[in-house]
């Protein structure tokens, strides 16, 4: 069993702690990596907050990383040690929906990313002799080295920096699929994105790519709508402004409404302003777990031939989409280098915190080499 270093969340809202741990030995159907960079999510200061949200703790999170493959289980054939990898959620690829290519809906997709074992039950991490929760999205990546699952590791060109890829297993992937598989805008369809954090910008920069017009960017933040405005969109609006559903329709053709929409802020009201302002035949996305602050979806306002989608990863195959926003990168248009501020391991709290403060937009863990 490999010794490293890992970030170990003890017990809920209380301060990471860096340990000495032991990691099993890759299964069959794994694969080892010495992780490069990692990034820190949303998801994992819901974990660490939340006290209904799995997995039991002590826990090692971390599901954005990325790395360098240092060995192989016997049924993983895609790639090999010294191959640089892309860590993403995990997937059985058995069932109806994998078999469906819809891996992000997979029947054991919490089995798989967040009960803290594999699943049949056995761990991957231990303090000493006794074990604790890893295999967070098959892979606990806030560690010097982390195990994979076959269904989640994607292989990158030799080219790639590792220091910005992590992200895009996860935040910036999540963003970027809801745009492209989701919701299909057409070139020309009007866009919003409601909340300007990781998942927000990636899928504004999808719009972009596919063309959207105008592409309206929402938050209370006015630093991050000027960088929204650097990345593609046409138009901001702070989205403390009392008229903020009159505003979005001003911007769209003929006052008529949006034909796509995200809604990353997990507000409900924003999620009713998202409906209201939706044109007929409009697409509204709903990625964040929206909280109950006493604001119903009214259905009877959905307009008619508008449809509203709980998305989950974006729907994505990472297999697939990880390779495509690299490309994108390369080519200038899914600037994620905008984003990143870097830390080392030791300063893990001091990223979740300026997460929290809305400083830093995407902190990224970096390990030496």
């Amino acid at each position: 069993m490999p010794i490293i270093q890992a970030a170990v969340a003890v017990t809920k809202n209380a301060p990471l702690e860096i340990r000495e741990l032991r990691l099993d030995d890759p299964r069959p159907d794994e694969v080892l990596v010495r992780m490069r960079a990692v990034g820190v999510c949303h998801t994992d200061a819901t974990v660490l907050e939340s006290p209904e949200f799995p997995p039991p703790f002590p826990a090692v999170l971390g599901h954005e990383g990325a790395g360098v493959v240092e060995a192989v289980g016997a049924d993983v054939d895609h790639v090999k040690p010294g191959d640089k990898v892309v860590l993403s959620f995990g997937s059985c690829g058995r069932c109806r929906k994998c078999v469906q290519r819809h891996p992000a809906y997979c029947d054991d997709f919490n089995s798989y990313n967040f009960f803290g074992v594999r699943l049949d039950g056995s761990p991957t991490l231990f303090d000493g002799d006794e074990p604790l929760s890893g295999h967070f999205f098959a892979q606990s990546s806030f560690a010097t080295h982390a195990l994979g699952h076959r269904s989640n590791v994607v292989k990158l060109d030799e080219d790639v920096d590792l220091d910005i890829a992590g992200p895009l297993g996860c935040g910036l992937l999540t963003g970027a699929s809801s745009v492209r598989n989701i919701l299909k805008p057409d070139e020309g369809d009007s866009f919003v994105v409601y909340g300007a954090g990781g998942v927000g910008y990636g899928a504004l920069m999808m719009a972009k790519v596919m063309g959207c017009d105008p592409i309206i960017a929402v938050d209370i933040n006015d630093q991050r709508l000027e960088l929204a405005e650097e990345l593609g969109a046409t138009h901001t609006i702070n989205g403390k402004d009392a008229e903020l559903a009159d505003r979005i329709r001003e911007i769209t053709e003929a006052n008529q409404g949006v034909d796509c929409a995200i809604d990353t802020t997990g507000l409900s009201t924003i999620c009713k302003v998202g409906v209201e302002t939706l044109r007929r035949g409009g697409r509204l996305g709903l990625i964040a777990s929206h909280r109950q602050d006493g604001v119903g979806l009214d259905v009877a306002a959905i307009p008619l031939g508008a449809y509203v989608y709980g998305a989950v990863m974006g729907d994505a195959i990472p297999g697939e989409m990880v390779p495509l926003l690299v490309d994108l990168h390369k080519k200038g248009q899914f600037p994620v280098d905008r984003l990143i501020e870097f830390y080392d391991l030791e300063d893990i709290n001091q990223a979740f915190a300026d997460s929290a403060a809305g400083s830093t937009i995407k902190p990224v863990i970096r390990f030496p080499r």
